[in-house]
């Protein structure tokens, strides 16, 4: 990844350390150290933190439910806890259509 305080340079802007970028809501969305060190961070609609990323290579992401709680979460480094929204299923839930009730199963 180019470093933003290379573009910077290219395009003549003027910048100090740390380079630090924020969206509309104050959520630190990039932040650049003097050594070359950067970290870039992603966030939810609900302001939670999803991805977090650094130039090392590390990485860690995280799933949320609707109530904001923590339903997953997985590092680089192969640690994981919870299980991701690709693997739930519907399988055994069921549901109700006009009147009659259907038990989900997993194709």
């Amino acid at each position: 990844m180019k470093l933003l305080s290379e573009t910077y340079k290219e395009l003549g802007i003027a910048f100090s350390f740390p380079i630090e970028i924020k969206d509309d809501y104050g959520n630190k969305t990039y932040c650049e150290e003097s050594n070359g060190f950067w970290r870039k961070y992603e966030y939810n609609a609900d302001g939670n933190e999803t991805y977090y990323e650094n130039s090392t290579g590390y990485w860690h992401k995280y799933e949320y439910n609707a109530d904001g709680n923590e339903t997953y979460y997985e590092e680089s480094n192969g640690y994981k806890r919870g299980t991701p929204k690709s693997a739930r299923t519907c399988e055994g839930k069921v549901v109700e259509v006009d009147g009659i009730k259907y038990k989900l199963k997993a194709l």
